[in-house]
């Protein structure tokens, strides 16, 4: 029933789309997204483009070498170190990151004629079928106000075991904007769904699947036998959010071929920015047995695991800004803020000796049988912060722009942390071409997240008086578009910097450690023949806190051609990989990944065969993924330990933009 309702909605907006056709005519739509933590825009591309369409929704495409428990909608994370995000006070969705929207990833449009863009990504069999199914709208009703919506609708059943994702998130959006006030609005929730096996239980059956044929008969990816058969994982999670300026300004006429128009000059702006999170984790298994075998301890119950904690958080910033470019002597932006947060954790109750507890309590069992207990009442934490900050910018200009941020926390357990960040970049002209010079760099002083500090549940129990971490990150970046080459260099130091080690515990590492990235973009072009490559070479100076392989890349062999000078095609053959390392395993317990030394993974190519393909306004392609299985003669085909990618399938994808 649920899944008829997503189809109508679905089915409405389109309809809407159809009907909108008939409006006049106007400017071409265009999109933006917002910067935290005061809501500044700028333009990014529509989600229109044609290369590269097939990439859309494949788990492994989301960086150059990405790890994930081999289901669409499972959770994941880069093994490219520079491209993880910070972490998030409520650290069960990380592993989700690049499914959830937020505002600084959202997009806003704005369209004089409204669109609607459906798509639909399919792949496997009936047994493992894999469906993704998504729509987005979003119109202006007039030049000022834009309203929209997106939603999207995961089911994939995967080729494994107890593998199966569903996931379910929508989002409304919308924007009010003049001369004089701007105004923006999400409204955001979501509902991840992860069945959890374990992992397989011995990965010869992947490597080696010859010696189990005689045992399982033939031994297919539903045949592998795995360690949990009746657990999952659900994270839930809202977002509100609002960002509005006021702005002080003047008028002034312009002259353009001979017209005059009147455009009105911002000088200062005032800012309030608003968002409200909330989320939940549970994770339940209701198989008995198979919970006493899987997890090394138990505090609370041995009849089975039904985990849960949540949190909710709001966030309030005032700022002042003043506008760069207002006369000719501004030079630059400058703004300051002030951000108040209160956030707020509930987590079980703690097992404890019965010395400390009066009765009556409820009993409980650690794995030798002695007895605990534990009262009622769930823990709750409140916290209160406050934060000053400020930013210095400048982004007009050709030749040098540069931006700056830096905030300074007061009150609360950030007291005293520091958050510094900047980037300037630059331009000259060399052989005909434009050469693009960047710097970047930041420094971070901070808490660690509340839940690497204070955690319960049935088979993980801590409380750490971790300090905190100390980043130092500087970099720089070269590029020459028309020789199509990108290279980025960066270092980073870390001190303290927390982790979930070989028990899947959080540690804190106290000596300083260092990561060298370096990323090179090169692509080729001959004719219609096009050949792009994306290549990461990374090193820790210790591999047991932070693992990453040494060498990564994503190569991309393809023709462009049209036929009837109508239909855009783009075939080719594209593959990934990554060196041989100890890479982080998954503990579905804590919904994270931990250091481990005893299984290596990679050293293994994913390839897939692609015909990508656009018709005016629809995109569409057919995809045999991981195309190369039992071709090279290695099966060791995992980018997490003991969780195999999918074998060989048959995807396809199509997207409809219904805006003229």
């Amino acid at each position: 029933m649920k899944r008829n309702g997503i189809l109508i909605l679905i089915g409405l907006l389109c309809i809407l789309g159809v009907a909108a056709k008939k409006k006049e005519q106007g400017p071409d739509p265009y999109a933006w997204r917002i910067t935290q933590p005061l809501g500044d825009r700028y333009r990014v591309p529509m989600d229109t483009l044609t290369l590269n369409f097939y990439d859309t929704d494949w788990p492994p495409a989301y960086s150059v070498a990405y790890g994930y428990l081999g289901n669409l909608g499972s959770p994941g994370l880069s093994k490219i170190f520079f491209d993880r995000p910070d972490m998030p006070q409520f650290i069960f969705k990380e592993p989700f990151h690049h499914r959830i929207k937020t505002p600084s990833n959202m997009t806003f449009y704005n369209s004089r004629i409204p669109i609607t863009q459906l798509s639909y990504f399919s792949g496997g069999s009936k047994q493992s079928k894999q469906e993704d199914l998504s729509a987005i709208f979003s119109g202006n009703i007039n030049k000022k106000l834009e309203l929209g919506g997106r939603i999207d609708y995961l089911l994939s059943r995967g080729h494994y075991e107890h593998n199966a994702t569903k996931d379910f998130d929508w989002q409304l959006f919308g924007s009010y904007i003049t001369d004089r006030y701007d105004l923006q609005v999400l409204f955001n929730t979501y509902n991840f769904v992860i069945q959890e096996n374990g992992g397989v239980i011995d990965d010869r059956q992947i490597t080696h699947p010859d010696d189990y044929i005689t045992t399982l008969g033939n031994l297919d990816s539903h045949s592998v036998q795995i360690n949990l058969n009746d657990a999952y994982n659900r994270v839930k999670g809202k977002n509100y959010y609002a960002t509005q300026r006021y702005k002080l300004g003047f008028y002034r006429t312009e002259v353009k071929d001979t017209t005059e128009t009147e455009v009105f000059v911002p000088v200062t702006s005032f800012i309030h920015t608003i968002e409200y999170n909330d989320n939940m984790r549970r994770f339940v298994n209701n198989n008995a047995e198979e919970d006493q075998k899987y997890f090394k301890n138990t505090y609370i119950s041995k009849n089975g695991t039904n985990d849960s904690t949540s949190y909710w958080s709001l966030r309030n910033t005032l700022g002042v800004s003043l506008l760069e470019g207002f006369n000719k002597y501004a030079k630059m932006g400058l703004a300051a803020y002030l951000t108040y947060e209160v956030r707020h954790f509930k987590l079980m109750s703690d097992p404890v000796s019965p010395d400390y507890i009066a009765q009556p309590s409820i009993p409980v069992l650690d794995l030798n049988g002695a007895s605990f207990h534990s009262s009622l009442a769930s823990h709750n934490y409140t916290e209160n912060l406050l934060w000053v900050g400020a930013q210095v910018s400048k982004r007009k200009g050709k030749i040098l722009t540069y931006n700056a941020d830096g905030k300074l926390g007061i009150t609360g357990p950030e007291a005293g942390s520091l958050d510094i960040k900047g980037e300037i970049q630059t331009r000259f002209p060399i052989f005909k071409d434009t050469v693009q010079l960047k710097a970047y760099g930041f420094f971070k002083n901070t808490e660690p997240a509340f839940y690497y500090k204070h955690y319960t549940s049935n088979h993980f129990i801590w409380n750490n008086d971790f300090g905190k971490i100390r980043r130092f990150r500087i970099g720089g970046e070269f590029s020459i578009p028309r020789w199509r080459t990108r290279l980025n260099v960066g270092v980073e130091n870390i001190q303290n910097y927390v982790y979930f080690g070989p028990e899947a515990l959080p540690l804190q590492e106290n000596s300083i450690m260092q990561i060298f990235s370096a990323s090179l973009e090169q692509n080729f072009k001959a004719g219609p023949l096009h050949f792009d490559n994306h290549l990461v070479y990374q090193k820790t100076s210790k591999p047991s806190v932070i693992p990453l392989p040494e060498f990564s890349f994503s190569s991309n062999l393809y023709f462009i051609f049209k036929i009837a000078k109508v239909l855009h095609v783009q075939l080719g053959v594209d593959c990934r990989y990554f060196t041989q390392y100890y890479s982080e395993a998954y503990q579905p317990g804590i919904l994270a990944f931990h250091t481990q030394n005893e299984t290596k993974i990679g050293n293994y190519p994913i390839m897939n065969a692609y015909a990508n393909m656009k018709l005016k306004q629809t995109r569409f392609f057919v995809m045999y993924s991981h195309a190369n299985q039992g071709i090279l003669g290695n099966n060791n085909y995992f980018t997490i330990p003991h969780y195999p990618i999918p074998p060989s399938m048959l995807q396809i994808g199509i997207s409809i933009d219904f805006v003229n």
